[in-house]
């Protein structure tokens, strides 16, 4: 099941349900966008509001299978900064969502957020084209921080 959960443009932060001002000034940045590939909604829903609550980042959807995931990416909607790809998923696998995402969002970080970090499974993302991979139960502070780097280069 797809979700697209981009928020209309907001004038307060109110609006935009982050909980921060709007950008201001001519240095603010835009928040970093990211797709969320992910299939335990619990998961998907805490490392949301982990993201959103921590980073200047919004999420513009998220899929727990591959085929939704590739048709949010072949499809004309939002393109996103940042896409967290788990390798387990409802149907299908994120290595495929992985190999699509090299090829259609070719400007996006690709992270790929697991609890199978092996090093082979590491060697295998890197060759697929991933920026980086992250053990869910060991690394997500090493995720935020990723995840907060990209925010400042945006």
């Amino acid at each position: 099941m797809l979700s697209h959960h981009t928020p209309p443009p907001a004038t307060t932060a109110a609006a935009a349900g982050t909980g921060r001002a709007p950008p201001t000034g001519t240095h603010a940045r835009l928040p970093l966008t990211c797709f969320v590939v992910e299939d335990s909604a619990v998961i998907r829903q805490n490392l949301i509001a982990t993201l959103e609550e921590m980073l200047p980042l919004q999420v513009v959807g998220w899929a727990e299978d591959e085929r939704s995931a590739v048709e949010w990416m072949s499809g004309a909607g939002p393109r996103c900064d940042l896409m967290l790809i788990d390798i387990f998923l409802k149907s299908g696998t994120g290595l495929e969502v992985l190999r699509q995402a090299k090829a259609k969002l070719p400007q996006s970080n690709l992270v790929v957020l697991t609890n199978y970090a092996t090093p082979d499974m590491r060697q295998r993302c890197r060759h697929l084209g991933a920026d980086r991979l992250y053990d869910k139960s060991a690394e997500l502070e090493e995720l935020l921080a990723h995840c907060a780097a990209l925010s400042q280069r945006s």
